[in-house]
């Protein structure tokens, strides 16, 4: 239909500026028969469109109609023919405009159907049909985060920890160690630790915050160890690890090693264990940190939970 539409705009414009250089051409004489003509292509072009319009919907037009209405009344065609004449002189052409409203509505309701509408309709069902398949597929997936949930509890009671949960928000890695740290005993209290591990004099800080600068300073004062491996000046990258919530990872907990001169277990739902080393630890006192690490089953990503040894473990 916008076809249509779009072709008799483009044929009225085109009779538009015929009639006009018709009518700026006529003189005097010309001019009653110019305009005649000009009114007599308005109409063939109307009846043209009428036509084309009424079979794109499937419904006779009105030209139609009055073309068949023209014949019937027409006399000649009537003439001599006394039997014609009276079936055509039946029931008679209703005036009122209300019947012939009536009778055009009987005739739109036995239409074809709108083959813009059928198309449309195709389209919606094949979208339902798209997004029914996909909701399928997604029911089918496995649940990575209950996976993993699972697998974490059988590892955690195989190695007689149990665990801690730590609110994921962004600091989780640095609570996880804190709450290791401070698990040990009185001497590895965070904020009690000796200046030089924590080479900031406010002890106020939160037990996190305090593992994040420890972490930095080892990082500023160790940066052959640490600036190859960085895609950002040192500088920039301890900031963020002393003044915002930027997560940490393998690099911070190396730091974190080093640092507090501990080992650092990270545990992960597929029973693997990573180790991270300082050079000087201590085995022999236990001082070795357990954390739980998650790919899925946080709605903020990676995440990472304390390990505690249980009293039956020792």
């Amino acid at each position: 239909m916008d076809d249509l539409q779009a072709k008799h705009r483009k044929e009225q414009r085109d009779l538009q500026s015929r009639i006009t250089q018709k009518k700026n051409s006529a003189t005097k004489k010309t001019r009653k028969a110019v305009h005649s003509e000009c009114e007599g292509l308005e109409r063939s072009l109307k009846e043209k469109q009428d036509r084309e319009i009424a079979e794109l919907d499937g419904v006779p037009s009105m030209t139609e109609h009055l073309e068949e209405d023209e014949v019937l009344d027409d006399p000649v065609s009537t003439a001599g023919n006394e039997d014609t004449k009276a079936t055509m002189n039946g029931p008679a052409r209703p005036s009122n405009p209300d019947q012939i409203s009536d009778g055009a509505a009987s005739v739109i309701e036995t239409r074809k159907p709108n083959r813009t509408k059928a198309r449309l309709a195709r389209r919606a069902a094949e979208q339902e049909a798209l997004v029914a398949r996909a909701a399928d597929e997604a029911a089918a997936m496995p649940d990575l985060r209950e996976q993993e949930r699972s697998s974490m509890a059988a590892e955690v009671l195989i190695r007689g920890l149990e665990e801690k949960e730590v609110r994921p928000d962004g600091h989780c890695l640095y609570s996880a160690v804190a709450d290791q740290l401070n698990s040990f005993g009185p001497g590895w209290r965070v904020g009690k630790l000796p200046k030089s591990i924590l080479q900031h004099d406010d002890k106020q800080q939160p037990d996190y915050k305090c593992v994040r600068l420890a972490a930095a300073d080892h990082i500023d004062s160790n940066p052959q160890d640490f600036e190859p491996f960085l895609e950002e000046p040192l500088s920039e990258y301890t900031h963020k690890i002393r003044e915002t919530a930027e997560w940490g990872g393998h690099l911070e907990l190396l730091a974190i090693s080093r640092a507090y001169r501990v080992g650092i277990n990270v545990l992960q739902g597929d029973g693997k264990v990573e180790e991270i080393n300082s050079d000087d630890v201590n085995h022999g006192d236990g001082a070795t940190v357990w954390l739980a690490y998650y790919r899925h089953s946080f709605g903020l990503g990676e995440h990472y939970n304390s390990l505690r040894r249980t009293k039956t473990s020792g």
